[in-house]
């Protein structure tokens, strides 16, 4: 009996060791997938953002001030995110492109809008991690044509 109590007893703080030693570990790993669900999470919404913008651009390809608000209201939940939308006229086959539409491209078929609707958004990690830049930017660019023209 005496001989199972001295063995108890000598590995009665291992556990406790083992803990200390493996939850900071643990921790660690926890922030870092955290982390990357967050950045995973402003990427859809910056991509999300352009892809609402270049929609309303389809409608409506001239209006590049909704645009922008069309991308930035999708993406309510990012904060600072930004918007930037161009506009232009090609050829229906793709050749011939005018930005802005400041000259009337010269087609054999018909002419068609295109916009460009870019959003972006920088990311804070929650930890400086080496190696990864802090903050992220993250950007998406659409781009999407229109059949008014």
């Amino acid at each position: 009996m005496k001989m199972q109590l001295s063995i108890l007893r000598s590995q009665s703080g291992s556990s406790l060791i083992e803990v200390a030693v493996a939850l900071p570990v643990l921790l660690l790993i926890l922030t870092g997938i955290v982390d990357f669900g967050r950045a995973y999470y402003y990427a859809n919404e910056v991509e999300g953002a352009a892809h609402a913008g270049a929609v309303y651009g389809t409608q409506f390809p001239t209006n590049t001030a909704n645009m922008v608000a069309a991308a930035t209201a999708n993406a309510p939940d990012v904060s600072g995110i930004s918007a930037t939308a161009s506009y232009g006229c090609e050829c229906q086959d793709g050749t011939n492109a005018s930005a802005s539409c400041t000259s009337t491209p010269s087609c054999t078929t018909n002419i068609v809008y295109y916009v460009t609707v870019t959003a972006a958004a920088s990311f804070h990690p929650l930890l400086p991690w080496p190696g990864i830049p802090n903050p992220i930017n993250i950007t998406h660019s659409v781009t999407m044509r229109s059949g008014i023209g």
